[in-house]
């Protein structure tokens, strides 16, 4: 089986999304891709073909595919049927102490659950058209492989103290680090959260938030017009020298060389 390890200091970027729909039957498209794919059934079956091995996803099912394994199918998708897809790819990131755990090859019986619940706020996400859509799909979806990877049973424990950090700062990406916040948002000292935070990730907090915003920061650079210093605000540096400064010591060049670095791989 060909698992996708999903590690959780890691930022995964999703390069194309949506719920699609059989109006005639089809075989899967037969490709060897670059990016990963995850697909959720609605309505219907999905059958593919992973290197050897035959899959079958049917209503309220879930399966992962790897990148760089010859996709195909080798049987008729029926008309009617209704999935979500997204394709996706974990970006470079710095060396850090990390947790891995292997994303599940496939999960059914997802109708009605909290899993399928979860899978269906990413998509109304993915089918906005609203300013955030594009800030937040990244975050959102790591937050969903998150679950999946480490706890989608619905008896699972309460998230830890670390997971719920990684989601604050997540969603205060574009504004400063600030230890004060911070506790009063956990209602506990800094120097406790602090302690929690690198036992169980093996980073501080403060790198675990810069790490964000150039996750970002690369997403802006690489995707859209915005200059450097439009990205650099974006991700809440007031100083796009600064900005430029912290983006050559995280990533190893420049904010022009990585953009035009990402436009020759286009």
């Amino acid at each position: 089986m060909n698992e996708i390890i999903f590690n959780n200091t890691s930022m995964p970027v999703v390069s194309g999304c949506g719920l699609l729909a059989a109006s005639e039957p089809f075989y899967h498209i037969d490709r060897t891709a670059d990016f990963n794919v995850m697909i959720y059934v609605f309505e219907g079956a999905i059958y593919v073909t992973e290197g050897t091995e035959d899959y079958e996803t049917e209503r309220g099912g879930l399966i992962f595919l790897k990148n760089g394994i010859r996709h195909f199918g080798k049987r008729e998708i029926p008309k009617g049927t209704r999935w979500f897809y997204a394709h996706f790819y974990f970006n470079e990131a710095p060396v850090y102490e990390s947790i891995f755990a292997p994303l599940p090859k496939c999960l059914a019986g997802l109708s009605g659950s909290g899993t399928e619940e979860r899978i269906m706020e990413f998509c109304d996400l993915c089918s906005s058209e609203s300013g955030s859509r594009d800030r937040y799909i990244n975050l959102r979806f790591a937050e969903l492989l998150s679950f999946l990877a480490y706890d989608q049973s619905e008896n699972a424990p309460p998230p830890k103290l670390s997971d719920r950090i990684c989601r604050y700062l997540s969603e205060n990406i574009s504004s400063p680090f600030s230890a004060k916040a911070l506790e009063g948002e956990f209602f506990l000292s800094y120097k406790r959260l602090a302690a929690v935070f690198k036992a169980e990730t093996g980073m501080s907090m403060q790198q675990y938030h810069d790490r964000l915003k150039m996750a970002e920061a690369r997403r802006l650079l690489s995707s859209t017009l915005m200059t450097v210093g439009e990205a650099a605000m974006a991700v809440g540096y007031q100083d796009p020298l600064y900005f430029s400064r912290r983006f050559r010591e995280m990533t190893g060049s420049s904010p022009t060389e990585y953009r035009r670095a990402a436009a020759m791989k286009m």
